[in-house]
């Protein structure tokens, strides 16, 4: 498959493995399910009958005043005793995924921006100082008027600080691409160095660094 470079005549030879495979829906709707379980916190607790305050003393003597055993004010059975089986902060919601479906469902969602003409490579992309406004004149002049994915193949400071005043671009490097972005983000924009990194990153499954979080 080829794709016509904007700022040139010039057109690049995209991998057919990355940007020309099958749209698998039901994948991706499980890999997004998987990144977002792993960014829960899983922070809400409650306490056990070993974790509440008080409860020292045994309430009433055992036998005698015609009332039910009691051995402690904290026990679960008590009101603001301790809670049966509540949840935990120590529960991991994290679900793992094989490492070859993250890559296909990747690859799947890379090869729709391709036929939705949502994917554009330029040659090269620089700025020469860093002002949001000249990254602002920089996407009208590609004609993008929707939330951007900007990709570097590489740590640039100047296009990373001129685009965090802009709430509809985020910048991600290479290394760091994934689903939930690029579903997130209407259109993607990449250098012709960073395409060419993706299928070089993405297509061994030696050198695999989809990660779950971005």
């Amino acid at each position: 498959m080829e794709l016509k470079l904007v700022d040139s005549k010039k057109k690049l030879e995209l991998a057919d493995e990355v940007f020309a495979c099958d749209f698998n829906e039901a994948l991706i709707h499980q890999i997004v399910t998987a990144y977002m379980a792993a960014s829960r916190a899983g922070t809400k607790a409650q306490k056990t009958r070993a974790e509440v305050s008080g409860g020292g003393a045994k309430p009433w003597r055992q036998k005698g005043t015609g009332r039910a055993r009691a051995g402690s004010i904290r026990s679960p059975i008590w009101r603001k005793g301790g809670v049966v089986f509540g949840p935990t902060n120590k529960r991991n919601y994290s679900i793992r995924m094989p490492k070859k479906e993250r890559r296909i469902a990747l690859f799947s969602v890379l090869t729709s921006k391709v036929r939705e003409n949502k994917l554009i490579v330029v040659k090269d992309l620089k700025l020469s100082k860093i002002k949001t406004k000249k990254m602002e004149e920089l996407l009208l002049k590609l004609k993008i008027n929707a939330s951007v994915l900007l990709l570097l193949s590489k740590k640039d400071e100047k296009i990373e600080k001129s685009a965090r005043n802009l709430p509809y671009l985020k910048v991600l490097k290479v290394t760091n691409l994934n689903i939930l972005d690029l579903l997130t983000y209407d259109f993607l924009l990449s250098t012709k160095e960073g395409i060419l990194k993706i299928a070089e990153i993405y297509k061994n499954p030696k050198s695999e660094i989809l990660n779950p979080k971005s």
